[in-house]
């Protein structure tokens, strides 16, 4: 009697039950995966206060805070007009790391900003946060003479409770972190410029020969944890990767709350694009995510 039909079929049946297997097996895990990409995203939606697109002008997408942009003569908001009123700078239709993007055409006067007062927490006693932004620029080629602060963050100056990053004033270009402490703290008898004295610049941590070139998009995010503790810590992130860190934070950061402004494009000429600001710091996981979202921030929102 020939068994090889059945024997067939047996085989046929259990290659059948082991596809199933396997199916429900790799269906379980893209559930498991997108239930916990979704944890992911609610995590970080929550910790958002703060996010500017470009891709419907210049009024921010989401605010905790005053959503409008302002122009002003000089670092205030006191002086300050709503809305961008400086030629040198645009919206580029298509042109942002995601739809829309900020345009800077060349170093002028002037200031544009956002306010920081619930857009950006601020905390006398352990103050954490991130903020995060993309920009595209050949810093070689594109950058005028001079410092340049792509993003500044304070109620006074770069030099007095500040965060920003910087390009160098001469090529090669180095890339810079300053989350810089109360003045009167670090400097309390300054001699000549502060940002030539040696003991502001052994507080900012340097990227040498950084990711930047003309026609491509990096990421940059700022990691802040415990200032105003004598544990804090600052850290920069390109591209989704740790490139430096600043430890041991003791200075104080004192702000007129009401008076400090999220300020962009200081010296700055290129592309910008995906402002955004977190009520905490962020773990590398999670920068990651921001560098790889497909559709930016809104994917948020």
């Amino acid at each position: 009697m020939n068994r090889e039909p059945k024997r067939n079929h047996i085989a046929l049946f259990a290659l059948s039950l082991f596809i199933v297997a396997v199916s429900i097996s790799c269906s379980a895990k893209r559930s498991e995966s997108a239930e916990e990409e979704s944890d992911a995203n609610e995590s970080l939606k929550a910790a958002l206060t703060f996010y500017a697109s470009f891709d419907h002008g210049t009024e921010a997408d989401f605010a905790l805070g005053d959503k409008k942009l302002y122009t002003s003569p000089i670092k205030s908001i006191d002086s300050a007009k709503v809305g961008l009123h400086k030629p040198d700078i645009s919206i580029a239709v298509n042109q942002g790391r995601y739809g829309d993007g900020l345009l800077f055409t060349e170093r002028s006067p002037g200031y544009i900003l956002y306010r920081s007062e619930k857009n950006m927490t601020y905390a006398t006693n352990d103050w954490s946060g991130g903020i995060s932004f993309w920009l595209s620029l050949d810093p070689a080629t594109d950058l005028e003479p001079g410092y340049c602060d792509p993003i500044q963050i304070t109620d006074v100056s770069y030099n007095d409770a500040a965060f920003w990053v910087d390009f160098t004033k001469e090529n090669p270009r180095d890339f810079r972190l300053g989350v810089i402490g109360d003045r009167e703290v670090w400097n309390p008898t300054p001699e000549g410029p502060d940002n030539e004295n040696p003991i502001f610049i052994e507080q900012l941590p340097v990227v040498k020969e950084p990711p930047f070139a003309k026609g491509e998009w990096t990421h940059i995010f700022i990691n802040f944890s415990h200032l105003n503790t004598e544990n804090g810590e600052a850290q920069l992130y390109l591209n989704g990767e740790w490139v430096g860190t600043r430890s041991n934070i003791t200075d104080p950061f004192t702000w007129e709350y009401e008076k400090s402004n999220i300020m962009l494009g200081l010296g700055y000429i290129g592309l910008m694009d995906e402002v955004s600001m977190y009520n905490r710091s962020l773990t590398a996981e999670e920068i990651k995510t921001l560098y790889q979202f497909k559709d930016g921030v809104q994917e948020l929102l």
